[in-house]
Order: structure tokens, then C-alpha cells, then sequence
């Protein structure tokens, strides 16, 4: 690991914060930070280290892409490999090995019937690809009333515009809203706080009826029902009621409407499947990949498709069925070649089997925080894990948004030593699949003091739950 000497490393900081544009990010907070950014120097295992060379666990998965840990050998192999014979070439009228055998791979380990696969570089042009096969494939079967997309609220599918139009956040969507096409709504199976005023199990998923309503009446002009199969993670890792996929794939087939399972946050093992679709037997028409794809190193992103889907484009030059639509990058050799050895390294070191026995630690780790003041729900599917922090947790009753309550308890963690990241005042957890006992028992350790932090100073009178004075460590 490289030193970095302190005007080095002022020299870094000060010139992130006069050119540096971050994602997500008010600049003006940033730059006026007193606490100097952040700045990752080096990777190892399941840890990341600054350039002062203070080491902090990787909560996050570097935003849930890293499965294998950092620095793995058999994908540093990979790239090593791949970058002797080719860094890249287009698949625009060629093609590649890895290419061709990745999407081998995928189309062995996805759920039936999908057969195919169109290469792009994020789960946003994943799912865009999606939308725009799904709208053609109406067109050239000769169905042009089929253009509406149905998405839920709550929903994050991205940031290009047409990813964007299913979104249903309001916060990230409404500044971009006239560039957008309309969606149709349904509700999001958010049962902690629902917005039919419905609870679970007695509800008898009214969330799934009534989006099961809207396809059916919708029916002729919907090309596609767009869902994250399972968890909404953006959201705030929204996790569906057991059953609620399947009632969605029947409300499909009921009407022929496409189902598009957007697994770009879900898929390679997140859930505790290789995809989430497993776990209810779903099988989608089109499925979005990305992220762990590549166990975090590169760009890359996959959209699948049936074969019925695919035999729409099929047709004569002079008949113009062809998928207009392709990115410089797509099917990139070095990103191909280090997905191939991720997937290997699934197989090898069989990931899944030995990831069950830390789902049910983290789940173990996880069970006292239900009963802290400040935590309204604990929510676990596999390794993706929310933490809806509250004001009030007899009523519910959400901080007020300005308290930044999600981001004081991330500042908070990373001053112990692990990174997190919150989505509003639901702090999330996703640790590398890799991730030993010992260092996810200090994650969720770390997490539960920063929460303490950043929740028990407007309530110094607050006890922990087995019973004890809790007093915040510092100031946040």
C-alpha cells in the first residue's frame, strides 16, 4: 500500500473539492465540510483504506458490486489475463470470446426460458434496454395500443430518462419530470408503512390486488409490468411479502403483459439466491443484471430475454425489425472476461452454500436492534438490509428531514471505522458475500453505536435494550 505524505494527501482533498462533481451529493455541503473527504487508496478483502491509511469495513459492497472481497486473486488473474490479449473491440458486427461465453454462463445459471443476452454498462441501460425492447417487441407483433409501462411507487430503476420514468422517488424524479413519459402506478410492498393503511398478514397483500387491478384493466395497452424482484433497495430496502412476486407474474400471464425484473441490486447472491426471482419460482420475460457482475471491478450490465421476445426483431434488412440501440463499451473483453472468473469463483468456493450460515448470524446480530427506541423496522432479505431509524417508535413518526438522522449515523460509523451509506433515514447494510463472522459481527457492532450516536442525543434518557443508560460516544 502506497504512503501518501500529509501535503499529499491535503493536495488530494483540496483538489476533490475544486473539481470533483460526486453523484448524489449536495456540493455545497461538501465543500464546506470541516471534516476532510474521505479519499480510498487501497482495497483488501472485505476493507478499504484511505490515504492516511486508516482501515474501514466495506459495508456497502463499494455500493453493492463488491461479492467476492477486493483484490481478489482469481479475478485480478482474470483482468491481468484478459488485458495480454484484448482491452477491448466492439461487438457492433463482431464479436468476442468472453463475450460469447459469459453469455453462456448466464443464460445456464438465469431463470428458464430466458435466452438471450444484449450487453450494456449499468443497471441504468440495463433496464433502459429493457423498456425499449419491451416497447418494440408490442410494435412488431403488430399491438401498437401496447405502450404503457406499470411500475410501483417507491420504485428506483436508475437515472437515464427512461429508467427514470418508472422511478417512483420523488426526491431524485420530480426536478427531471417533464422530459418523462407517464407510468402507471401501483403500490409498493412497503407493509411498515403502507399507503392503503393495510397490515400485514391480514391485509391479504391488497398491494398485489390492486396492482393486479390495474393490469387488468390496463391490460390492452400495457407492453410491461416493471418490479424489483423481491427488495426495493433504493427505497430503503422494501421487502415484499412472501407471495407478492408470484401475484404479479400471474396478473402477466393473465393479460400477456411483459414482466421485466429489474435485478440489478438483487441479483448474484444478494438475496441469498443467485437471483431473487428463484425464490418464488418467478421466471421474467426480460431480466436487468449489473452490479456484482463482475464482483465489483468493472463496468457491465446484461439485459435478458425469452426467446420469444427476441424472435420479434427477427425479420428481412428492407423490414427494419432491428434493435436500434447499442453502447461503445458493450460486451467490453476485460469486463466480460473478469465476470467469467466471478462466476467461477461462485462455483469454486461455493459462495451460496456458505453464505447461508451468515445470513442467520447477521439476522442474530440484527434481532436487538428491533427493539431500540429509535428503529422503526429491521429489515433482512439475505445480505440486503435496511435500518428504518424514527423518531418516535410506538407512532412511527419519521424524523424531519432536515435532521439527517440516516446520514449523521453513517458519519458516525465511518468515525469508528466502517463505511455505510443511508438511503434517507433507513441505514443500509451489504457486506461482501465474503465477509468472515468476526468482521460482520464488528460491522453490526459498529452500526448499532452510530445509531446510538446519531438517534439517543435528542433523547439522552433512552435506555438500550437490555436495560442500560446509553450515553452518544461523541458529538454528530
Amino acid at each position: 500500500m502506497k504512503r501518501y505524505s500529509a501535503d499529499e494527501i491535503a493536495r488530494l482533498r483540496a483538489a476533490d473539492r475544486r473539481h470533483v462533481w460526486h453523484p448524489f451529493t449536495q456540493m455545497k455541503d461538501w465543500t464546506e465540510d470541516p471534516e476532510d473527504p474521505l479519499v480510498v487508496a487501497y482495497a483488501e478483502g472485505c476493507n478499504l483504506f484511505d490515504v492516511g491509511g486508516k482501515q474501514y469495513i466495506d459495508g456497502i459492497s463499494s455500493l453493492w458490486v463488491t461479492v467476492h472481497g477486493h483484490r481478489h486473486p482469481a479475478l485480478d488473474a482474470a483482468l491481468a489475463a484478459q488485458a495480454g490479449e484484448v482491452a477491448h473491440s466492439t461487438l457492433l458486427g463482431l464479436s468476442n470470446v468472453p463475450a460469447i461465453q459469459l453469455a453462456e454462463r448466464l443464460i445456464r445459471i438465469a431463470p428458464p426460458g430466458l435466452t438471450r443476452v444484449f450487453y450494456s454498462d449499468s443497471g441504468s441501460t440495463a433496464v433502459e434496454v429493457a423498456l425499449k425492447i419491451a416497447f418494440q417487441y408490442w410494435q412488431q407483433r403488430g399491438d401498437a395500443r401496447r405502450t404503457k409501462f406499470l411500475a410501483l411507487r417507491e420504485a428506483y430503476h436508475g437515472d437515464t430518462i427512461g429508467s427514470v420514468s418508472l422511478g417512483g422517488m420523488d426526491i431524485f424524479h420530480r426536478v427531471f419530470r417533464p422530459l418523462l413519459f407517464d407510468a402507471l402506478r401501483a403500490p409498493a410492498p412497503y407493509c411498515y408503512r403502507c399507503e392503503l393503511g393495510k397490515s400485514w398478514p391480514s391485509c391479504a397483500m391488497a398491494c398485489a390486488e390492486d396492482l393486479a387491478a390495474t393490469v387488468r384493466a390496463r391490460g390492452e395497452e400495457l407492453a410491461a409490468v416493471v418490479v424489483e424482484p423481491l427488495v426495493m433497495g433504493a427505497a430503503g430496502m422494501i421487502t415484499a411479502p412472501p407471495g407478492w412476486l408470484a401475484r404479479v407474474r400471474a396478473a402477466c400471464d393473465a393479460t400477456g403483459a411483459l414482466l421485466v425484473c429489474d435485478e440489478v441490486a438483487t441479483g448474484f447472491g444478494r438475496t441469498g439466491k443467485m437471483f431473487a426471482c428463484e425464490h418464488e419460482g418467478v421466471a421474467p420475460d426480460l431480466m436487468a443484471v449489473a452490479k456484482g457482475l463482475t464482483g465489483g471491478y468493472l463496468p457491465l450490465a446484461a439485459t435478458l430475454a425469452t426467446e420469444r421476445v427476441y424472435e420479434a426483431f427477427l425479420g428481412d434488412y428492407s423490414e427494419r425489425r432491428t434493435f436500434f440501440h447499442g453502447h461503445t463499451y458493450t460486451g467490453n473483453p476485460l469486463a466480460c472476461a473478469v465476470a467469467l472468473a466471478n462466476l467461477d469463483t461462485f462455483e469454486q468456493e461455493r459462495t451460496l452454500e456458505v453464505l447461508q450460515p451468515k445470513i442467520a448470524l447477521l439476522a442474530e446480530l440484527l434481532a436487538p436492534l428491533a427493539s431500540h427506541p429509535h428503529v422503526g423496522e429491521v429489515r433482512q432479505k439475505g445480505f440486503m438490509v435496511g435500518i428504518e431509524l424514527v423518531a418516535d417508535r410506538a407512532t412511527r413518526r419519521a424524523y424531519p428531514f432536515e435532521e439527517r438522522r440516516g446520514a449523521r449515523a453513517a458519519r458516525a460509523a465511518r468515525r469508528r471505522g466502517a463505511i455505510v451509506r443511508p438511503l434517507g433515514d433507513v441505514v443500509v447494510l451489504m457486506p461482501p458475500l465474503a465477509i468472515d463472522e468476526e468482521t460482520l459481527r464488528a460491522l453490526v457492532r459498529i452500526v448499532r453505536g452510530a445509531i446510538d450516536a446519531a438517534t439517543l442525543d435528542a433523547d439522552p434518557d433512552a435506555r438500550t435494550p437490555d436495560g442500560t443508560p446509553t450515553t452518544p460516544e461523541e458529538s454528530t
